[in-house]
């Protein structure tokens, strides 16, 4: 704890990150930005001939859809759902009272139909469902949008608001799983040509309660998630800063994605936490990005 709120503090004195009073919830410096927009780009290079579809969706998503992919069978502790006051002025009234004597004001709202965007996949299944079947090549989609997990900390890789960019693919089992061993390769090629020592270890979700601990048991048995580690603020504990998914049929089969043949798609994403890795480039690296090794400053500025 002590190391991640060093750094943190280091974060904040250097105005890299922006403190607003909230654990996880932080603004972020130009020079922050710049160091994201270079990564991406690096991403696009090599991505970007894969020929993906874009899509940016908003940080928010379809309540029904939601509902519908089971997030919160899974993950009820991490959600973030919308409120709003639906009152009347009788109402707002209360609501001011309640407010000017430090009272909870919120118990009047009521849940809207927008719910915090969990992971930048999750309105796209439903989108590419209404569609109709995939062709037999299956589909590419390219993702990046803010993410909401409710998990405050002092870590500054653990952010309530972060960004996430993704590529999902949708297709046969061996289409998805050789996307996914590819991405893997490039994820320690792009990490090296940065500077960054990495490793790439078996993983699983953060699934809730009892039910929760067979879920995660299965998902590693199965070598279903990989994820690739980096140390920032623990040597022990190195952070996820992309993961590696293979959800088999499971989103095929809830979401009525299937392949012009009829058959159910398997789909499989790889994903970059976008804050992480600038954060990864900082604590490796330095503060001040002009200090940075040359290799790396031409990687990501040319």
């Amino acid at each position: 704890m002590d190391m991640q709120t060093s750094f943190l503090d280091r974060l904040f004195d250097a105005g890299l990150l922006i403190d607003t009073g909230i654990d996880g919830l932080y603004g972020r410096s130009g020079q922050f930005e710049d160091v994201i927009a270079a990564f991406e780009r690096l991403i696009d290079k090599f991505g970007g001939a894969d020929g993906a579809e874009a899509m940016r969706f908003p940080p928010g998503m379809n309540r029904a859809f939601f509902e519908k992919s089971g997030y919160m069978k899974s993950f009820p502790q991490l959600a973030g759902t919308v409120h709003s006051f639906c009152g009347s002025e009788l109402d707002h009234v209360s609501l001011l009272e309640c407010m000017e004597v430090g009272e909870d004001w919120t118990k009047g709202q009521e849940a809207t139909d927008i719910v915090l965007t969990p992971a930048a996949c999750y309105p796209l299944y439903p989108t590419v469902a209404k569609r109709g079947n995939l062709p037999k090549t299956g589909g590419l989609f390219d993702l990046q949008s803010y993410c909401f997990r409710h998990e405050p900390s002092k870590d500054p890789a653990r952010q309530q608001l972060f960004r996430m960019r993704e590529y999902v693919c949708m297709g046969t089992e061996q289409h998805v799983t050789d996307f996914r061993q590819r991405w893997m390769d490039r994820g320690v090629e792009m990490m090296k040509a940065v500077g960054l020592e990495v490793t790439i270890d078996i993983a699983n979700d953060p699934f809730f309660g009892r039910a929760g601990k067979m879920l995660a048991n299965n998902q590693r048995d199965q070598n279903l998630k990989f994820e690739l580690l980096i140390p920032i603020t623990s040597v022990a504990n190195p952070t996820a800063c992309m993961s590696f998914n293979y959800h088999q049929d499971a989103f095929g089969t809830k979401w009525g994605l299937n392949l012009e043949d009829g058959s159910v798609a398997h789909t499989a994403c790889v994903g970059f936490g976008l804050e992480r890795i600038a954060l990864a480039l900082f604590h490796h690296h330095g503060l001040d990005v002009k200090q940075w090794p040359a290799s790396v400053r031409k990687t990501l500025w040319g």
